[in-house]
């Protein structure tokens, strides 16, 4: 497990090293290119179910933090679904697709 801390009071949001490496990439390279966005997800039912969003801007100190000592193997495809919802203006924390694509999220 790994943490995403973001913004003042520093907000820590605990999910998989994997799925954070992956959520790593297409954070840095919007905020890179200054380009603001939310980042959005389902509340585990243990947690209280529901949603929740961040608005994700390049002035709001962000951080990864990696429990596990050696980075995991980057899905492309995975990558480019998520990439593709960061340039709609919504990442969305989504399954990762199995090697033929069978878990596609809805689009």
């Amino acid at each position: 497990m790994g943490q995403l801390i973001y913004g003042p009071g520093s907000s820590e949001i605990e999910m998989d090293d994997r799925l954070l490496a992956h959520l790593r990439i297409v954070m840095l390279t919007k905020m890179r290119n200054h380009e603001p966005f939310s980042l959005s997800w389902r509340v585990d039912p243990s947690q209280g179910s529901g949603r929740e969003t961040l608005w994700v801007h390049p002035s709001i100190a962000l951080r990864f933090r990696f429990y596990g000592s050696r980075p995991p193997v980057i899905n492309r495809a995975w990558l480019e679904l998520m990439v593709e919802a960061a340039n709609r203006g919504d990442l969305r924390i989504m399954p990762e697709p199995g090697a033929a694509g069978e878990l596609l999220p809805d689009r």
